[in-house]
């Protein structure tokens, strides 16, 4: 029975989030705590990186991480954001984060269903005309960089921000009671193993946000119970209620 569930990204602001309301519905306990703390480059470490913003046409966004410090970053340097600007999102989720920092209705706005590069790509295709660049974290991989290549896309990768470790305390290793974890980065599945070398999941369920995290999870010879974004569940939330639905 999974009647406690630790979240590792941070609690949600809005007392409407869809987490909430799984906790009324199935009588669960939710705890949210990054396993993992987000930090942005400063705008010196940026322009070591010689990428100029204002040569782009289009951005491809992977997370709201990267859309936060995107315009963190656009902001310190004092960029001008053109209304002209192409955003182009691995789902509609993170599209639609970015109403948070310009009007939605004006930008020209594309996004994917399934969360992989994969399904963004022929979309990307269409628009070959465009200069893209792709804001990341120190921790990439090139997998992105070799998508866009095999369809000869204009494509610029650089580091926005930075991850690093959320370590546990002791007492929470000690205190260490919960029914189900659910990860959403590969950073994430890294901290916890190294937290916990020990770890027997047992019955332990498991659930995890992205292609890249479920990876890291059965790499780790762990058992993956549950993941998104797919088609019939674009978020982690409609996942996790229709993983609780089937254990009812």
């Amino acid at each position: 029975m999974v009647k406690k569930i630790l979240i590792s990204q941070p609690r949600p602001t809005s007392d409407k989030s869809p987490y909430f309301e799984i906790e009324r519905e199935y009588g669960v306990s939710l705890v949210f705590r990054p396993f993992v703390q987000v930090e942005g480059i400063t705008s010196k470490e940026f322009r070591q990186q010689k990428v100029s913003i204002p040569n782009y046409t289009a951005i491809v966004f992977t997370s709201r991480h990267a859309i936060d410090h995107f315009f963190k970053l656009a902001k310190e340097l004092r960029v001008t954001i053109p209304e002209t600007l192409k955003y182009f999102c691995v789902t509609e989720t993170i599209a639609l984060y970015i109403q948070k920092y310009v009007q939605y209705r004006k930008r020209k706005v594309f996004f994917g269903t399934t969360g992989k590069m994969e399904d963004l790509l022929p979309t990307m295709a269409k628009h070959k005309q465009e200069k893209y660049l792709v804001p990341m974290s120190d921790n990439h991989t090139d997998d992105i960089a070799n998508l866009l290549n095999t369809k000869k896309l204009h494509h610029t990768e650089c580091v926005m921000y930075r991850t690093i470790t959320n370590d546990f305390t002791p007492d929470e290793i000690k205190n260490f009671d919960y029914d189900m974890l659910i990860f959403v980065s590969p950073t994430g599945v890294k901290s916890f193993v190294k937290d916990f070398p020990n770890f027997e999941q047992g019955d332990v369920r498991i659930g995890t946000f992205g292609p890249a995290t479920s990876k890291a999870i059965t790499d780790e010879g762990l058992r993956l119970d549950f993941q998104a974004p797919s088609k019939e569940y674009p978020s982690m939330s409609s996942a996790l209620k229709a993983y609780l639905e089937k254990l009812k």
